[in-house]
């Protein structure tokens, strides 16, 4: 094969030197049939996808798709929605240069926005037929759980001891940390090999079933107020006893983002590079459906990580969970918008279409809601997941004083079993005014105010 032949094939002429550079690769291995040789070159023209991977023309494969898409690249220039009223120019560049995507089809921004890495935290994005890793985030699948145990609310001042040792002993906290007893679900027999990243992280998963990471995630118990009954939620009006978990996928969700957005940000085309982390994946190729499969396991990933800390915190209280409320964050759905089948990113967003439940969470001394989406389509279904940061994780240990803030939450009746001055209240906006901001997007019916709170003590970082 010469390079004639190759232009005769139908390669372009600045991809011939290095495709002659990988077929003498291949002609050198014994295992390669040379009489595949232009039917495999014909085939890597038409569907340059299915050769991201191979071995010798995955660096020609990747430039034959950077021109085709570069071919079809056309800005988007879509309008989207703010409910932020207090964000920097910062996430709204950042929201604007999502908005630019040539797949973008309809945006938001929640009323907790920040800045984010590609798109911002509490940014919502719908694209059409790609998945944006970035968009998702590294913590694919964070989640919101909150159980009810059937234990009266005064015993969380008379048994104190017994609930901090559950919380001590139920999880742990930091990067990379793992159970010392390995823990069950059916999780593990999922399909793991759906991707070589979870394929090669299953034991990983494993260990770290039951953790909790590090940044903002948090367990903690506090009170739940239900004010009125509600139809879709089984408990009458009063005040019980309830734990609040937050936190994601683990170091296997991270390692899904980091290897499938490294292959996005290879693809994209050069006339695009502005994008970068917001480079996506057409879901009709192959790293595209691995990384859809891989998102959905460590979405169940997630959520059994949830019920394995609520299992062993409730075993250890001696309690019994007697109703729950859960969500995700930080991943991506099929959805149909405006006529449309899109794919609906949401960073850092609540699920929040008619009649769905949902947590958000304030901070360490202030209250999270139970909430019941009204489905407005200008949000796409969407609102705040939490009440989002002012001030950078530097900044906040720089300007508080943990121990001090620990004390005065003490006073307040809040015991902090572990924390750093990078999550501390004054590093979140007011929890109410976030809910006021958004008050068409969800209906409050029910209140947790926290009590007993535990997060990462070591002082790791982590995006949420």
């Amino acid at each position: 094969m010469n390079a004639s032949q190759l232009a005769t094939i139908g390669f372009p002429e600045w991809v011939i030197p290095g495709t002659l550079l990988a077929v003498r690769q291949m002609c050198l291995t014994e295992e390669f049939p040379r009489s595949q040789l232009k039917k495999t070159l014909q085939d890597l023209l038409k569907n340059p996808d299915r050769f991201l991977r191979h071995e010798q023309l995955s660096a020609v494969a990747i430039e034959l798709h950077a021109e085709n898409d570069t071919q079809q690249l056309q800005p988007s220039q879509i309008r989207w929605q703010s409910w932020a009223r207090d964000a920097d120019e910062q996430t709204i560049a950042q929201m604007e240069n999502a908005c630019r995507i040539p797949a973008a089809r309809q945006a938001a921004l929640m009323p907790d926005a920040h800045l984010g890495y590609g798109l911002p935290i509490g940014g919502v994005l719908a694209t059409e037929d790609v998945v944006i890793p970035y968009a998702v985030g590294v913590d694919i699948a964070c989640r919101m759980k909150l159980s009810v145990l059937d234990l009266p609310p005064e015993t969380l001042n008379t048994r104190y001891h017994v609930y901090r040792d559950a919380l001590m002993a139920g999880t742990v906290f930091g990067i990379g940390c793992t159970q010392q007893t390995l823990q069950q679900h059916a999780v593990l027999d999922e399909d793991w090999s759906v991707s070589h990243v979870t394929n090669e992280n299953r034991d990983r998963a494993w260990k770290q079933l039951g953790t909790s990471g590090s940044g903002n995630h948090f367990v903690e118990f506090g009170t739940l107020r239900i004010s009125e009954p509600q139809s879709d939620l089984p408990l009458d009006p009063g005040n019980y006893v309830a734990l609040l978990s937050h936190s994601g996928s683990r170091g296997t969700g991270a390692a899904v983002c980091q290897t499938y957005s490294k292959i996005a940000q290879r693809l994209l085309p050069r006339s695009a590079a502005q994008f970068g982390r917001l480079a996506w994946l057409p879901l009709q190729s192959e790293a595209g459906q691995e990384y859809w499969a891989a998102m959905n396991l460590m979405g169940k990933y997630a959520a059994a990580n949830h019920d394995v800390i609520h299992r062993r915190i409730s075993q250890l209280l001696g309690a019994e969970i007697t109703a729950g409320v859960e969500n995700h964050h930080n991943f991506a759905w099929r959805e149909h918008h405006d006529g449309r089948d899109l794919i609906v990113h949401r960073k850092g967003a609540t699920p929040a279409a008619r009649g769905e439940l949902g947590v958000i969470p304030g901070s360490m001394a202030d209250p999270a809601w139970i909430v019941r989406g009204r489905g407005n389509p200008q949000s796409l279904r969407s609102a705040s997941h939490g009440a989002g940061r002012v001030m950078s994780r530097r900044q906040g240990k720089q300007l508080w004083d943990f121990d001090k803030v620990r004390q005065e939450l003490l006073d307040q009746g809040i015991h902090v079993l572990a924390a750093g001055a990078d999550e501390v209240p004054g590093v979140y906006r007011n929890i109410a005014n976030v809910m006021a901001a958004q008050q068409d997007l969800v209906d409050s019916i029910a209140r947790f105010d926290p009590k007993i709170v535990r997060m990462c003590g070591d002082g790791s970082q982590a995006e949420d």
